[in-house]
């Protein structure tokens, strides 16, 4: 399997996380993965994590155009050949996979999310052209997983397959003391909301004595975060922590006693998941994807309705009853154990990689075409997609000069009619 990733330094984002998990893990259903990365800017610590847990791997810095990276793709995988090829959420490679399904091999995407650069890439490599039809899509989560059934989805097949995580081998927590609450996650005003998230952890360390939070994590907006929390200095108690690595951020969150994720949409978030392994109780904002199928509201956690009241209202239930935070807990860590340790999903990729690929045991040579017939750019996409302008102007002008040439034929023929007429 060749699986395609992008990296940069400080990226501890989700999906990262789970690549760094599973193709490792691959290794142990007999199943071999190597891993293409393309880097911003510079090398980041999926690659380091790839590397150090024996998994091969080619790396590139994302410059030029997307043809130039479609280039270097196809050619790894001619010099490289795979049975199945996994252009994850990559947009360079979601246009290689056309050309790679050409060659036999299965084209696997990952729907990570519930937000409109997902959507777009249903659009044009689910149903859109044919020839762009990726023969699989696997979905993060059961929300995501219908809203995709729901399209008209001919040519590609559909998965879910959620996340894994570890699951600690033991968890004890101190009885005593104040509540601690979590934050892991991106900085980000975009689908996280970070500062309403900084507001509202401000406000209840204010208002219900002992109650402590830390904010695990970086990103664009930290300065955000870090203003908000100088304006409320001294009264609340909360502090940023930054950014942790992947490895060690389950470590981190042994010593809370609940995680918050107030986000306007997710996939199947891993922070969550993450914590939920560590007996950690979630309090999540009601969202369609993700949370619904994860967290059930005063089973294994608690849904909120807003960011304010209805936020500090749960906060001051699990500080005041903590025999509901303790069985929240117990409830929060089986559900991980049983459906989303990294055993499961490690066994259900492997699953369906096996099926998909049905015994195949040779494909077609993988060769570049001469040139790309690639779909117009989908502006969800565009940001990803950088066209070679040159090369637009060289097609379009090879088109021109066609349809020139067919209306100068024309033209010849119809003259040469008329005077075999005279």
């Amino acid at each position: 399997m060749t699986f395609v990733a992008y990296d940069w330094p400080n990226n501890v984002c989700g999906p990262a996380t789970w690549i760094s998990r599973l193709l490792p893990d691959l290794h142990r259903f007999g199943i071999t993965p190597r891993c293409l990365v393309m880097c911003w800017e510079q090398t980041g610590p999926l690659l380091a994590a790839l590397q150090n847990s024996g998994v091969e791997c080619e790396s590139i810095l994302c410059e030029g155009s997307t043809e130039s990276r479609i280039d270097w793709i196809i050619n790894q995988l001619a010099d490289h050949p795979a049975h199945v090829f996994v252009p994850n959420l990559v947009v360079p490679a979601l246009h290689a996979a056309a050309i790679v399904r050409q060659s036999g091999i299965s084209t696997v995407g990952v729907l990570h999310s519930d937000d409109s650069f997902y959507r777009a890439v249903c659009d044009v490599f689910a149903t859109g052209r044919k020839s762009d039809a990726l023969t699989d899509l696997v979905c993060v989560s059961r929300q995501i997983e219908e809203q995709t059934t729901r399209m008209n989805v001919v040519n590609t097949a559909i998965h879910r397959i959620p996340y894994g995580v570890p699951i600690p081998k033991s968890v004890v927590r101190n009885s005593k003391g104040g509540l601690r609450i979590a934050y892991v996650g991106r900085l980000a005003e975009e689908q996280k909301r970070i500062s309403e998230v900084t507001r509202a952890l401000c406000r209840a360390s204010i208002e219900i004595p002992g109650t402590m939070a830390t904010i695990f994590g970086d990103g664009p907006d930290r300065h955000n975060v870090e203003r908000i929390l100088s304006e409320n200095k001294p009264s609340s108690n909360v502090k940023l922590a930054g950014r942790v690595d992947n490895v060690e951020i389950q470590d981190k969150l042994l010593d809370f006693d609940v995680i918050v994720l107030l986000s306007d949409y997710e996939g199947l978030p891993i922070a969550i998941l993450e914590a939920m392994a560590c007996g950690v109780v979630p309090v999540c904002l009601q969202m369609n994807s993700g949370i619904p199928e994860l967290v059930e509201h005063n089973v294994n956690g608690l849904v909120v309705s807003n960011r304010k009241d209805s936020f500090v209202d749960a906060i001051r239930k699990l500080h005041d009853d903590r025999l509901l935070l303790k069985r929240l807990s117990i409830a929060a860590r089986a559900r991980i154990e049983n459906e989303n340790s990294v055993a499961i999903n490690t066994q259900r990729w492997s699953d369906m990689l096996k099926r998909i690929t049905d015994g195949k045991t040779t494909t077609k040579s993988l060769k570049r075409p001469l040139q790309y017939n690639l779909p117009a750019v989908h502006p969800s996409l565009a940001a990803e997609d950088y066209r070679a302008a040159e090369r637009h102007f060289l097609l379009r002008l090879y088109s021109c000069s066609r349809r020139l040439t067919g209306k100068l034929k024309k033209k010849i023929i119809r003259l040469t009619n008329e005077r075999q007429g005279q």
